[in-house]
Order: structure tokens, then sequence, then C-alpha cells
């Protein structure tokens, strides 16, 4: 058994030498391979590059001939624009020329002619002068016309500067005037209240102090309830009694007023703001009217001057007192009696 171990364990030895220098050779033949694979490669590479180089340097060459031939057309449109101009420009001289030798033949046929034009210049001349003789008298004519207007025209400046002298001397008397008016109405107002003030004087004797009767700046009021019935223009006879007296005072003030003062008694009417709306007296304003002129016809038949008496009415439309009260409603129902001018 030990002979039989010894033999296989030889046989083992021998294989494995001749296994090393198998795959020492084939590795010296695959490096023997790569080398030749590499140089093969190195030359491939050289020979592409050098196709790229020469690829590049004929672009070039193809680019620069372009543009040559680029620049060879451009210079040869601009030599037959240069050709077309020219032929142009002698073409133009061609017709030129004929125009002036036709000019010329013109001009020798109308030299024969210009004499015969110059006489007939001279003659229209001659007329001229004549015209501008009759045309210097004429202006001489216009120039005395125009003198003689001028001294019109100085004569009328003269008048208006005379004449608006006169209207500032007007316009400074027409103040003066107006100023003298202004002071003699004055004077005028001043008598009047100096008159009313003995007007009120004597009333206030005649109705004595009474409530219902009042001075209220320059006006003397009545209360309607002292004159009239509710809603009606009629007196009553106390009303009547109470205007007479007051009528022959203002007969009696009348003779001593001046007769240079136009004076008059204004009347007015005045009633509440409640409507009244009957057959005789449609609104307010009928209402105060009637009453006023009911007391005028009581001072005209006392024998105060009716040119002195003047009615008004003005409904509720001038309150002296603006409340709903019955004493303010009863406050406006009155009658006004004023002295003034008219």
């Amino acid at each position: 058994m030990a002979r039989s171990r010894n033999r296989r364990g030889s046989a083992t030895a021998d294989y494995w030498p001749g296994f090393v220098d198998a795959m020492a050779t084939l590795l010296l033949v695959m490096t023997f391979l790569l080398s030749i694979f590499m140089i093969a490669q190195y030359f491939v590479t050289q020979e592409s590059s050098g196709k790229d180089s020469a690829l590049a340097r004929l672009t070039r060459q193809i680019a620069q001939l372009t543009e040559l031939l680029s620049l060879e057309k451009g210079q040869s449109k601009s030599l037959k624009d240069e050709l077309a101009a020219l032929q142009a420009s002698l073409a133009g001289t061609e017709a030129e020329n004929e125009r002036l030798s036709g000019v010329v033949n013109l001009g020798t046929e109308k030299a024969g002619d210009a004499e015969g034009r110059m006489a007939t210049l001279t003659t229209e001349l001659e007329g001229q002068k004549e015209i501008s003789s009759e045309a210097l008298a004429r202006v001489e004519i216009l120039n005395q016309q125009m003198l003689s207007l001028r001294r019109q025209i100085a004569s009328l400046q003269a008048a208006l500067d005379e004449s608006e002298k006169k209207e500032v001397d007007s316009q400074t008397r027409i103040e003066d005037l107006g100023k003298r008016l202004n002071v003699a109405l004055a004077r005028k107002v001043q008598e009047l209240s100096r008159y009313r003030s003995d007007f009120f004087g004597r009333l206030r004797d005649i109705l004595g102090e009474r409530d219902d009767v009042k001075i209220v700046g320059d006006r003397f009021v009545f209360q309607s309830e002292v004159l009239f019935p509710p809603a009606s223009a009629s007196l009553t006879q106390e009303g009547v009694e109470a205007l007479e007296p007051l009528a022959r005072a203002i007969r009696q003030l009348s003779t001593q007023i001046p007769d240079d003062i136009d004076w008059v008694l204004q009347i007015d009417g005045h009633t509440d703001k409640n409507p009244i709306n009957s057959p005789v007296f449609p609104s307010n304003w009928e209402l105060s009217f009637g009453r006023a002129l009911s007391v005028l016809r009581v001072f005209s038949a006392e024998g105060v001057a009716s040119k002195r008496l003047v009615a008004a009415g003005y409904g509720e439309f001038r309150p002296i007192d603006t409340g709903d009260s019955r004493e303010a409603l009863q406050r406006n129902r009155r009658i006004e009696l004023k002295l003034t001018t008219r």
C-alpha cells in the first residue's frame, strides 16, 4: 500500500511544471498580442488625427474661396451699376445736346421778330408815359382832398374833446346835485321822523295805555280783535269808534306837514297762519287786504286825503311770532299803521 501512495504522489508532481510552463507561454502570447494591438491603435489614432487636420485645412480653404467669390461678385455688381449710370448720363447728355440745338435754332428764328416787338414796346412806353402824367395829376388832387379830410377830422376831434369836457363837467354837476338831493332827502326824512314822533305821541294820548295797541319800531299796531270779528273784514262799532279819533289826529297832522314832504299813511293787514276758504275770502291774502281797506275807508271818510292813504295785505307771510300757541296766533292777526314817504 505504501508503494501505491508513492506512485500517485509522483504522478501529481509531474503534471504541475508542465501546467506552469503552459500558463507562462499563454501569458507571453497575450502580452505580445496586447502590445501589437496598442501599436496598431497608436498608428490608427495618428492616421485619424492627420485626416481631421487635413479636413479642417480644407474647410478653411473653402471658406476663403467663398469669401473671395463674394468679393468678386460685389465688385462685378458695382462695375455693372457704374456702367449703367454712365450709359444713362450719356443718354441725358445727348438729349440735352439735342434740346440746346433746337433752342439755338428757335432763337435764330425769333431774332427777326425781336426788332418788331421792340418797336411795339417803344410805342406802348410812350403811351404809358402819357398815362403816368394823368395819374400824377390825379394823385395831386387826391393829396389835396386828403389834406382837407385831415383838417375836418382835426376839427371833429376838437369838437369831441370839447364835448367830453362838457360831459365831465355835467357829470360833476350831476354828482353834486345827487349829493344835494341825498342831503335834502335825509333832511326830509328827519322832518318826517319828527312828525312821525308827534303822530305816535298823539295816538298814544288818544288810545291811552292799552295792551292790544302797541308801537313797534316805526309802526302803530292794532290787534285785529279790537277792530274786526273773527274771519271778517267788516269793522265793529267799537272798531269804528276807536279809529275815528285817530283819523282826526292824522287829518290835523297833515295840515302841519310841509307840502314838499311826499308822505303817505300805509295801512297793512296781517292774519295768522290758519287757512281760510270762504266765498268772500278765498285766502288770507283777501282777508288781510279787506281789513286794511276797511280801515282806509274810515280814515278817508273822516277827511284824510285819499292820496295820502295806502292799503296792503300780507296774509300770513309776515308773522311777528312764529309760535303755534293761541297768544302767538293772536299777535299775528293785526293792523299796522306806518307814516312813511312814497
